[in-house]
């Protein structure tokens, strides 16, 4: 499978030693001072760009026929309009906030667990998460994602970084630290005790693996994908 890299970051650099690793050649490696190129010498395209870059590299591939699967966060705003272009030409999309298996199993630790604290409003959530200092959106589409799972089933109608300003609204603490590949704690707290669950990073491979078998899974695919659908969960 021939992959192009959009985005050639430490997480890219990950992506191409796994992909070589099983099989696969990188046909082109694209960062922010490159030049133009041709997408269409891929296969599939991997996006770890920058929120600035994603919207135009997605539509790039969309446009050109070529399977997109892009782990950057921070451009939702323009989903839709991603979504209605890929089905317009046809296209194959897959978006993550996260591409590690465990996160992926997480979610659905913290949708089930949601489930359970519907009804018992003597506790509070709030979230944390941690990251590297170079991570450049605030807080991660990981943290945003489990917060929507949390919103979808319990009294909360909303999130706020850092401190709830309002009723009904999960705070979420982002921490930017040297190497810290990803954190996310999600905490229940009333007066009697309290509930944690968490999921910590070792490094970075468990995102970059599941990126290229995200990648992998999408040929020949037509639609608009999320690992659940890779992963069968």
């Amino acid at each position: 499978m021939k992959i192009a890299l959009l985005g050639y970051g430490k997480m890219g650099q990950t992506i191409e030693k796994i992909a070589l690793d099983r099989g696969h050649e990188i046909v082109l490696k694209v960062d922010k001072d490159s030049p133009e190129y041709d997408i269409s010498v891929a296969d599939v395209a991997i996006d770890f760009s920058i929120p600035d870059s994603a919207v135009s590299n997605i539509s790039n591939c969309l446009n050109s026929q070529i399977p997109i699967i892009s782990g950057t966060t921070g451009w939702l705003d323009h989903f839709d309009k991603i979504k209605a272009l890929c089905t317009k030409k046809e296209g194959a999309l897959i978006y993550a906030s996260n591409y590690s298996l465990g996160v992926n199993i997480f979610f659905e630790l913290n949708n089930q667990l949601a489930k359970m604290m519907s009804n018992l409003d003597q506790y509070n959530v709030s979230m944390e998460e941690i990251h590297h200092k170079q991570k450049l959106d605030e807080p991660s589409g990981t943290a945003i994602t489990l917060a929507e799972s949390v919103i979808e089933h319990t009294k909360n109608t909303q999130w706020e970084l850092d401190k709830a300003t309002q009723d009904n609204s999960i705070p979420i603490s982002a921490i930017r630290s040297p190497e810290v590949p990803g954190t996310h704690l999600i905490t229940y707290n009333s007066i009697v005790d309290k509930i944690d669950i968490k999921h910590t990073a070792h490094n970075r491979q468990g995102f970059a693996l599941g990126a290229v078998v995200a990648a992998e899974w999408i040929i020949g695919k037509k639609g608009v994908f999320s690992m659940k659908d890779v992963l069968g969960i």
